[in-house]
């Protein structure tokens, strides 16, 4: 069987609508959940791949229109050398050869459908982990929700870490890009935030700032003893003069 037999024509296949994101806090929490995968995440361990995208659309047949999450994680994959070519433009699932295995939708309204239409097609898509997290609860009394794919449907779990994917995700109150605000963001298993560059880098700097002044200390305290034994000294040999002069030996006192 051929190649142009089984793979799907892309012609028809809108993979840009040119539309802008939702508002400001959207794109700023999309590229938190992608940045910092590059910037300080080793991947899951043994070598293994993986790609983070935000706002790019995923096909999982041939039909438009694509469903387009906020963020997504996948494992085990790798982006094409070349991504201007319409067969890498997006997420299709025969490119890839699997779902992604982390979605995250940010509510930014209440007719987007995240737990409605776009579940049941990451149902569909059996995606392992399917996340909303509505910051203004406009469409749920609960500001993060965490959806596991298992017998052909999603069950709700109240824990936001991911066996499967080696991270798990908090809600983490702070400043990013300058301004405050609750943010979905990575963790590894122990709850520890997977930092930025720009933290990983004043990360960094704090680490090489107290080796310096760790050194700094080191270098007083050997100053130090080095002056105290030298005083212990002069007065040693003060103390053995005083007994020369007295006519004692002072190695025998």
């Amino acid at each position: 069987m051929s190649q142009s037999s089984i793979t799907p024509d892309l012609e028809p296949l809108i993979t840009e609508d040119d539309e802008p994101v939702d508002n400001i806090f959207s794109e700023k929490q999309q590229r938190l959940l992608t940045e910092p995968l590059y910037s300080s995440w080793a991947g899951p361990g043994d070598g293994r791949t993986f790609v983070a995208m935000a706002n790019v659309g995923v096909f999982y047949i041939a039909k438009n229109p694509a469903i387009v999450p906020d963020a997504l994680l996948s494992l085990d994959v790798e982006l094409p050398d070349e991504l201007w070519g319409k067969e890498h433009r997006s997420y299709f699932l025969w490119e890839y050869g699997k779902p992604p295995d982390v979605v995250v939708e940010v509510v930014s309204n209440k007719v987007g459908q995240e737990d409605g239409e776009k579940l049941k097609k990451y149902a569909r898509m059996r995606v392992v982990y399917y996340i909303i997290f509505d910051p203004e609860l406009q469409i749920s009394d609960e500001l993060l929700r965490v959806y596991r794919w298992a017998d052909f449907d999603y069950i709700q779990e109240a824990s936001t870490y991911f066996p499967k994917v080696k991270l798990g995700l908090t809600l983490w109150e702070g400043e990013y890009e300058n301004f405050h605000a609750t943010w979905l963001r990575w963790a590894d298993e122990q709850g520890n935030l997977i930092p930025t560059g720009k933290e990983r880098a004043e990360q960094e700097k704090q680490r090489a700032e107290q080796e310096k002044q760790r050194a700094e200390q080191e270098k007083q305290r050997a100053e130090q003893e080095s002056k105290e034994k030298t005083v212990a000294l002069q007065r040693a040999e003060k103390l053995a003069a005083r007994l020369r002069e007295a006519g004692l030996d002072p190695d025998k006192v």
